[in-house]
């Protein structure tokens, strides 16, 4: 399951700078997690780091994206293939 950032967000980058995968993008006013690139840092942390690091807790699971661990780790494995 990707992750969403709600209207609380404050855009304050601290959660792009985080992200391993460069799922975190700037929107107008607030960031967006772009669902085909967020592995929810799977294989590369316990937890996501936008997660950890978000000063207003405004990163929730997205409840219409739901995936397996399998399918977060695969998609990760395409995202390094394609570097």
């Amino acid at each position: 399951m990707a992750l969403l950032i709600n209207d609380e967000c404050i855009a304050c980058d601290a959660c792009r700078e985080e992200c391993p995968t460069i799922a975190i993008e700037e929107g107008d006013p607030i960031y967006y997690i772009d669902p085909d690139r967020c592995i929810e840092c799977v294989g590369i942390y316990d937890e996501p780091a936008c997660i950890s690091v978000c000063p207003v807790d405004c990163i929730v699971l997205d409840k219409d994206n739901v995936e397996s661990i399998a399918e977060l780790q695969f998609k990760y494995k395409n995202l390094k293939d394609e570097e």
